[in-house]
This record gives C-alpha cells, sequence and structure tokens, in this order.
C-alpha cells in the first residue's frame, strides 16, 4: 500500500461517522425520479464545502461536481439521487410513499465519501486527472403520467435520467464511469466486483376501448373494455412457453384504470408493463407478442386496443472486474470480495445499462444490508460494509485509474468498444417514439 492509499483510507475513516449522519438522513427522505429536489440540494451543499465547482438543474435535478484541471482522462463517479415508491417501508418518506428501499442512498454516500477523500490536497496532487462526482436522476423507471407532464412541458425528452443526460451532453467529458449498487444477485462475499448483465426492457401502455352500457340493465348492449383485457393477460400466460430460457423475458403489467363505477360495464381499461430480456432482438419479439395477445383479445371481445411504446432501458452488456478494482479491493482489510461470473445473469433492469453500450463502466456491488430490493424489509445491518466500504473502494479506484498519468483510465477507454456514439444512441431513442 503507498501512502496516497493509506491516505485515503484514514480519511474515510476519519470522516465516517459524517458519512453515516449523511446517509441516515437522506435515508427516510426519498424522492420520486426527476423530482428529487431537496436531495439534489444536500448533494450539491456538500460538494461546494468540498470547494468543487457544481452544475446543477442536469435533467431536471442532476448534480455534478468536477475535481481537477482537465490535464488528462476524466473518471466519473456516479450515484442516484431517486427512491421507490414502497410506502410500507419503515423509512419511507411520508409525503410520498417514496423509500430508499433501493439502496440509493448507500450510493449517494459512497460518492460524498469518494469525494472527501480525493479532495485533500495530497491526495489530488496525485491525480493525473479528472474526477467527477455526478449525482443523476430517475434510475427508477418513474410512472408513465410523470414521463409524459416532464416531456409536455419540454424539461426532459428521453425518459431515464442517464439517458436524458446522454442526450443533453453530460457525459462527454467522461471517459470511464464508475457506478455500484447494493447486491442484485445473491453473493455471500462483501463486495462483487464486475458488472453481470441484465435485462432491458421496452415500457408499455395499453388502452383498450370498449362500449359502456349499465351493467345490470343492459350488459348485451356494451363491450366491456375490462374482460378484454383479461383476455389480453391471460393470452400473456399462454405464451409464456415460447419465451426461451436465455432470453430471460419478464411481462409484469399492472391495471391503472379497471372502470369507472361498479355498475358501469368498463368502457376504457388502462395497463401499463414492462417488457423485459437479456437482448434488444429478445425485448422486441417479446414486446410484439404481447401487442398481439392485446390486438387479439381486443377483436375477440369486439373493443380496439391503443398501444403505447415507449423507452425503456437498454440491457446492460456484461464486464469482467478491472485490475483496478481488484487490486483496490485486495488493500481493504476485513473486507471479503470475488470477481463477477459473467455466465451469470440478472433479470432487473437500470439505465446504467444505457451508459454500457457508449463508455465503459466499471462497477462493483456490495452488502451491508439485508432483507429483499423494493420492499419494506430491506434495512441496513452493517453500516461501514454498506456505506464506508463502497466509500473506500470508489476512491481508490479513481486513484488507480488517474495515477501514473492516467495510464489504466486511457487504457480501459482505448479499449472499449462501444455499440453507440451519442448520435446514433440519440437517433436509435428518437426512433423509438415514431414507432
Amino acid at each position: 500500500m503507498d501512502p496516497i492509499e493509506q491516505r485515503i483510507l484514514t480519511i474515510i475513516d476519519e470522516k465516517t461517522p459524517e458519512l453515516y449522519r449523511f446517509a441516515n438522513d437522506i435515508y427516510s427522505r426519498g424522492e420520486p425520479g426527476f423530482r428529487e429536489f431537496c436531495t439534489a440540494g444536500k448533494i450539491a451543499r456538500q460538494f461546494r464545502a468540498l470547494g468543487l465547482p457544481v452544475e446543477e438543474g442536469l435533467a431536471v435535478t442532476g448534480v455534478k461536481a468536477r475535481l481537477g484541471s482537465g490535464r488528462g482522462p476524466t473518471a466519473a463517479v456516479i450515484s442516484e439521487l431517486d427512491g421507490i415508491r414502497c410506502a410500507e417501508h419503515p423509512f419511507a418518506n411520508p409525503e410520498n410513499g417514496v423509500s430508499h428501499a433501493c439502496g440509493h442512498h448507500a450510493q449517494m454516500t459512497a460518492m460524498l465519501g469518494a469525494a472527501m477523500a480525493l479532495t485533500d490536497p495530497e491526495v489530488r496532487e496525485a491525480l493525473d486527472g479528472d474526477a467527477v462526482f455526478f449525482a443523476v436522476p430517475a434510475e427508477e423507471h418513474v410512472d408513465a403520467p410523470i414521463r409524459r407532464e416532464l416531456r409536455e412541458a419540454g424539461k426532459i425528452r428521453f425518459n431515464g435520467g442517464k439517458s436524458e443526460l446522454i442526450r443533453i451532453g453530460a457525459f462527454d467529458d467522461v471517459d470511464v464511469a464508475l457506478t455500484t449498487h447494493v447486491h442484485m444477485v445473491e453473493c455471500g462475499s462483501d463486495l462483487l466486483l464486475g458488472n453481470l448483465s441484465c435485462n432491458g426492457f421496452v415500457a408499455k401502455t395499453v388502452v383498450l376501448h370498449g362500449k359502456a352500457a349499465h351493467a345490470a340493465n343492459a350488459p348485451h348492449l356494451a363491450v366491456n373494455a375490462l374482460n378484454a383485457a383479461s383476455l389480453g393477460l391471460s393470452a400473456i400466460g399462454m405464451l409464456r412457453e415460447t419465451f426461451r430460457e436465455q432470453d430471460y423475458v419478464r411481462v409484469h403489467p399492472i391495471i391503472t384504470k379497471g372502470g369507472s363505477a361498479v355498475n358501469v360495464v368498463p368502457d376504457e381499461v388502462r395497463l401499463e408493463m414492462q417488457v423485459r430480456a437479456k437482448t434488444l432482438g429478445a425485448m422486441r419479439a417479446a414486446s410484439e407478442k404481447v401487442d398481439r395477445a392485446f390486438t387479439g383479445a381486443a377483436y375477440a371481445i369486439g373493443a380496439t386496443a391503443e398501444i403505447l411504446d415507449e423507452q425503456g432501458y437498454l440491457p446492460i452488456i456484461a464486464r469482467e472486474a478491472d485490475e483496478v478494482l481488484l487490486k483496490s479491493a485486495a488493500l481493504l482489510e476485513d473486507v471479503s470480495w470475488e470477481p463477477v461470473d459473467i455466465i451469470r445473469h440478472n433479470t432487473a433492469s437500470t439505465d446504467v445499462g444505457d451508459l454500457t453500450h457508449l463508455l465503459p463502466v466499471v462497477n462493483f456491488t456490495h452488502g451491508g444490508f439485508s432483507g429483499s430490493l423494493h420492499s419494506q424489509d430491506f434495512t441496513i445491518t452493517d453500516e461501514y460494509k454498506a456505506l464506508a466500504v463502497p466509500a473506500k473502494l470508489m476512491a481508490l479506484t479513481v486513484y488507480q485509474l488517474l495515477r501514473d498519468g492516467g495510464k489504466e483510465a486511457r487504457r480501459i477507454k482505448a479499449e472499449f468498444q462501444p455499440v453507440f456514439t451519442k448520435e446514433s444512441y440519440t437517433a436509435y431513442v428518437e426512433g423509438l417514439d415514431k414507432k
């Protein structure tokens, strides 16, 4: 361990009580995507207290701070501002029912801890490049009405926080991105190094139009849109045997409008759903099957189906543990770790997937919690492993990337083969709206 690495670890140990207070403060103040104004303000104030220049209001609520002079490559430490709608969680925000049962408060704490260490004058002098600390909005896919409201108001054009930030050029100056999350797959170690593949998804709204009539006196004059919805849901169930196991298809709808009154045959029923799969091709194929299910069900009942597809998230492209992560993790005492087995797959989705198509993303997940993600039993059980350890690993990894002329960051960027440029990515997303 060299003196800078030791200095990083010492600083975070000294700042641990402050980090815990910060985490506990925002833990009970969850906010929905693109509406994280309070959380963004707290992050911005912390950055300014460290003497960092700050940009605010990026993609509505994003906060970006920079450390460095532009003399080398740029590594971005990314955290996510929003919470998840889980009003049953004991620390849900009573004002909106949003909680950090997603663990995003741990990400923000790790990013802040890394910033505290890397802004130390001695550490800062050892960096041959820039560190960007980027709190981004709306990783959890927000409700369709909120998305449409923001788009109609001209506040966003793309649905995801990172997607919108890509569109406006906020990642143009980033060479390597660093991300973390609480464990998303079963793992017996404190740290899982690398990035498993994850599902992408299509966001789909289905509106079934029928004809209203009195439910008791004249049902024969009606066209029951709820029956069409039920038939469509049954058809999806029958289609499941056609989904290949290797594509990891998941279709999960909810009915957001089922009728207007119990004594009136429903003439309009609305469903929202996500159609997930491991690859873009499998996403498209599954989406087409779902469309046929509802179109055919509507026809059978005498209703009509209006189907709107919107941008979801791209699948994550798997990445093995980078050497900078392995070296950094080896410096952490009393912390167990293992590299990812990229044969494994995570069926959840995140807009980090969009980033992996444009930038090299160095990722790890961590423990220190119990319960299930997005549920009321999610809880932090070990603050050190959930908050301080990720901060240490983030800071050490940035140092590994940017030391010695930034050679590791330069190498990772040079070896990365992007699927999209920003321009082709933007064209791809805009093309989804035209279909």
